[in-house]
């Protein structure tokens, strides 16, 4: 496929001269889908002249930003960026998002400062989370057409996460599965909890290091419910470091002890499968060297 962006709009060329709009339309569909080919033409969005087809593709999107983004801005790292997606690095203490009316320092406002100071102004969409207290990589679509298909193919689990994590006590097991539907608690407003009547929920887990009251473990969501990861950890009996709010031992480094190692998406545009890794943060080989002692 030969494409070219050009400003706000992406130029593709086709082998032979298209014929008419039926052909641009099944063109773009192929390409961006059928909902939002036929929103660009009705849009005036669709343009094409013998054998390119011209579809406006990269709206300037901007938003009102305060002075709180401005300072996060110095903990957040870019771990990948083209014209359609980009993966930040999240910092521990921060959302991936506002939760609230009025609330501002979140991830995608962050990042939205950022790439408008840069000169590529949009506006970011987050296509999964991470719990404020988790550090790791957040996948973010920058245009709507692009979330559209990444929420998919993130509802067909196409999208691959992997975590390490410090856990109590010493897992026996060098690997394991964990299939325990997750539900809330109905006895606290926040946390989950193992339950028959709760959502399906699987966490594949590997052994990678054995400490004195402690192990470190790699982690593989197939399904991604809320506080999956922590739910299921602490029902095995392992809580992770940290994690009160599920049973771990309160840690110095202040946090549960989980960071996202490594995610793995195709590209928006090509299929082609892209996998970005976020570098350990100091806290946590901090607290890795503390129990090595």
């Amino acid at each position: 496929m030969n494409w070219e962006r050009k400003g706000e709009w992406l130029e593709l060329k086709h082998s032979s001269e298209l014929e008419g709009r039926e052909q641009a339309l099944e063109l773009a569909a192929a390409l961006i889908g059928d909902k939002w080919s036929k929103t660009l033409l009705h849009s005036e969005g669709m343009l094409w002249n013998g054998s390119r087809l011209r579809l406006h593709l990269f709206p300037q999107e901007s938003g009102e930003h305060s002075s709180n983004e401005a300072e996060a801005a110095e903990q957040v790292e870019l771990l990948y960026e083209d014209d359609f997606c980009l993966v930040a690095g999240k910092p521990a203490g921060m959302k991936v998002h506002p939760t609230e009316p009025g609330e501002s320092g979140s991830l995608s406002q962050t990042l939205s400062l950022l790439l408008e100071r840069e000169g590529r102004p949009c506006r970011p969409r987050h296509i999964h989370r991470l719990d404020a207290d988790t550090t790791g990589p957040v996948l973010f679509a920058k245009y709507a057409w692009v979330q559209s298909k990444l929420d998919v193919w993130m509802s067909e689990k196409r999208i691959d996460r992997t975590y390490v994590a410090f856990v109590q006590g010493q897992v026996v097991r060098p690997k394991g599965r964990l299939d325990g539907s997750i539900g809330r608690d109905r006895h606290h407003p926040t946390r989950r909890r193992v339950s028959p009547t709760g959502d399906r929920a699987v966490t594949r887990y590997e052994r990678l290091q054995t400490f004195k009251g402690a192990t470190l473990v790699r982690l593989t969501l197939e399904t991604g419910r809320t506080h999956q990861i922590r739910v299921h950890l602490s029902h095995l009996g392992h809580p992770l470091l940290g994690d009160t709010l599920y049973g771990g031992p309160a840690d110095p480094i202040g946090r549960q002890a989980l960071h996202g190692e490594r995610l793995t998406f195709p590209h928006p545009l090509t299929g082609e499968r892209i996998g970005v890794e976020a570098p350990w943060p100091m806290d946590l080989k901090a607290l890795q060297t503390r129990l090595q002692k």
